[in-house]
């Protein structure tokens, strides 16, 4: 090498050259470096209804996912890439349900946490399928199998646990007459329909059912009407906005007749809408609120400090969904949709906050769900109800 290449005179001395630039002029080609390496972000989203009167809901939901996307940055990221999280508020609307999944193609999402609400999916989830963007949906109507996976629970899994506590729970020794109050939502219809075929007493006659409008003041008439019909149990099939007001309701008319709430009642938002007298006059099918939940002590540590607040009921749903979703994307060291939904399905005895996730590989449906029967503490919580058990 002369000493063009090695380094320059000045004034006698010679001043040596950066080695880039000699690898350079002598002709030799540099390697990659580290920096070269991918570094546009993985982009996912959220969708849950953000705004509106489910948002107390919702936000819970976001903050979820918000979690674990903070938590696996800090660790580096997805595949060496960080993940930029994409927030779409559906407010709970199935009318807005398409426009929302067309924004979150438009930002280049690879991948959907939600939608919560299953009038909302039965709408946009063909569209994020045919889109070829994975859906970690948290729909529970079995109108949506097959579509994406999901951890949270579905129709058909949570109708058995209802069916047999309004059978056995309350002590009748024979058949107790239910009269439903219904939302017409997807979710709330389907599983008062399966209410209603079950609880078929000896004479045949159908379970009465009377519909609930959503976003109403007040329900004294809707409840008024269905007491009227002599009910041993009020079936309340609503999320909690309506939920909440009908519980007031019940409490308020002094009626013997039990309350049980469907599912979609239990959020915190239900006992400060009810109180937590009338709250406690009802029982409810559900998950307990995560500082409930056995396995999910640490996110509830976690969750606490990120957002000075306490986490709610389906966070921790949202939080494993987004864990579950980096870990197929890891295994198949791809965010292509056909290599990552390949791998979801394959999940098998993933230790989540929610308990243990196992994928049941035709459906996309989690194979054991924590479902139970709950109340209300006198503190305002959401607990198993442990004389259900």
């Amino acid at each position: 090498m002369n000493d063009s290449l090695c380094g320059m005179k000045s004034n006698g001395a010679i001043r040596l050259l950066p080695v880039t630039a000699i690898l350079l002029a002598s002709g030799i080609a540099l390697a990659p470096t580290a920096s070269a390496a991918p570094t546009t972000p993985i982009v996912i989203a959220i969708e849950a209804p953000l705004t509106g009167s489910q948002s107390e809901n919702g936000i819970d939901m976001y903050r979820g996912v918000k979690l674990a996307v903070d938590q696996v940055n800090a660790k580096g990221g997805v595949l060496g890439r960080q993940v930029k999280l994409v927030k779409a508020d559906d407010q709970a609307n199935p009318d807005l349900a398409l426009s929302v999944a067309q924004k979150v193609k438009a930002a280049g999402a690879v991948a959907i946490v939600g939608p919560y609400n299953s009038s909302v999916g039965l709408v946009n989830l063909p569209f994020y399928v045919s889109n070829k963007i994975v859906p970690v949906q948290l729909t529970s109507t079995d109108a949506t199998t097959g579509q994406g996976i999901t951890v949270q629970p579905k129709n058909s899994q949570i109708s058995p646990i209802e069916v047999n506590y309004l059978k056995n729970g309350y002590g009748y020794s024979g058949c107790p007459k239910v009269v439903m109050l219904v939302d017409p939502s997807a979710y709330t219809a389907g599983m008062a329909e399966r209410m209603g075929k079950a609880m078929v007493c000896g004479d045949g006659a159908a379970v009465t059912s009377i519909p609930v409008t959503p976003g109403q003041t007040d329900y004294t008439a809707t409840v008024a009407s269905a007491l009227a019909l002599s009910p041993n149990i009020l079936y309340v099939s609503t999320y909690y906005p309506e939920g909440s007001k009908i519980a007031a309701a019940i409490a308020a008319s002094k009626t013997s007749a039990h309350c049980f709430m469907g599912l979609g009642n239990v959020d915190p938002a239900f006992v400060t809408g009810a109180g937590i007298p009338a709250s406690q006059n009802c029982r409810f099918s559900g998950v307990p609120e995560a500082a409930q939940m056995p396995d999910a002590s640490s996110y509830v540590t976690a969750y606490k400090k990120a957002f000075k607040a306490q986490p709610g009921v389906w966070g921790t749903f949202t939080y494993d969904s987004a864990n579950v979703l980096f870990a197929a994307m890891t295994k198949a060291n791809s965010t292509d949709y056909s290599a990552v939904m390949k791998k979801l399905l394959a999940t098998k005895g993933f230790a989540g906050q929610t308990g243990t996730i196992t994928i049941g590989p035709k459906t996309g449906n989690r194979t054991k769900v924590p479902v139970y029967i709950l109340e209300v503490d006198k503190k305002g919580a959401f607990i198993v109800d442990t004389d259900a058990s």
